[in-house]
């Protein structure tokens, strides 16, 4: 509604489109006469605008990826305190540091179900896909070798990156704690976006939400193993990723963690707009 809608929200958006213009006219690709054939083409210009706008501003795209899903939780998980999520942590990864626990006693952010403690995976490794692959190691031990990935030895970041949504929401979390290396994070472990594909839980995802990707699911797993024990529990896409399995082609995969039949968690990929009804997005929130 407009009347939701703030006069710096407004002035932002009017800001853009200046910007546009102004850097089409130091790009050279507005001169005089072409700013003329412009304002003679307004209308067809202004509807342009209000097509992108709509493009842009609607989360009604990709509606056709989703499914009816009745996938739960395993029936005794649920999110463990801050705490103890931290100590679990240290105990796996020593020396990895400490949180800023105090902000697990304010309020939950809408849609989140609990306070997750998460390593800055820049205190883990020197790059994101060598702190998966640590992430991963750690989740087999645990598991006491049940446990299986498809592209463990392809974790490069010529195929595996961030989603720049992600990771710009993750710089500000960690912006918000400095001086900790352990993040704590409003989360939900995907339940909120069962049955979507991952490129429709995206576009559905909350102006403060993101998703989480494989090195955070994973580190949620390891201090709630429990989350994943039986096939029938709902598997966990890693919207915050984008995958590709070779240097051609576009990043059109995401990774995902799954229960398979004789009882090991498995780490692969699946293309990111295909919806399936046990499946479904985990995802981190920042504070309104």
């Amino acid at each position: 509604m407009e009347t939701s809608i703030t006069d710096g929200q407004k002035k932002q958006v009017k800001r853009f489109a200046e910007d546009a213009v102004d850097r089409a006219i130091a790009e050279g690709i507005l001169d005089k006469d072409g700013i003329q054939k412009l304002i003679e083409n307004g209308g067809e210009f202004q509807a342009d605008i209000a097509a992108s706008i709509k493009k842009y501003s609607v989360s009604n795209q990709f509606t056709d990826e989703e499914v009816e899903s009745n996938s739960v939780y395993f029936k005794s998980y649920k999110p463990k305190g801050i705490t103890e999520q931290t100590s679990i942590l240290r105990q796996l990864i020593p020396g990895i540091g400490f949180a800023d626990e105090k902000l697990a006693e304010q309020p939950l952010p809408p849609h989140a179900e609990g306070w997750f403690a998460i390593p800055r995976w820049q205190s883990v490794a020197k790059t994101y896909g060598e702190a998966v692959k640590k992430m991963l190691y750690l989740i087999k031990k645990q598991r006491k070798g049940k446990f299986f990935s498809w592209c463990e030895s392809q974790l490069g970041p010529q195929y595996l990156r961030q989603h720049k949504r992600t990771a710009k929401k993750l710089k500000t979390l960690g912006h918000q704690q400095k001086g900790f290396a352990i993040l704590v994070v409003a989360a939900q472990f995907g339940l909120n976006h069962r049955g979507r594909s991952v490129r429709r839980a995206r576009e559905a995802f909350t102006a403060n939400e993101f998703g989480l990707g494989a090195f955070e699911i994973g580190c949620m797993l390891l201090t709630h193993p429990e989350r994943l024990r039986h096939y029938y529990n709902l598997w966990i896409d890693c919207a915050g990723d984008e995958y590709i399995y070779s240097d051609v082609g576009d990043f059109s995969l995401a990774p995902h963690f799954c229960f398979i039949w004789d009882g090991r968690v498995e780490f692969s990929t699946r293309r990111f707009d295909r919806a399936v009804s046990h499946y479904g997005s985990a995802s981190g929130f920042l504070a309104e």
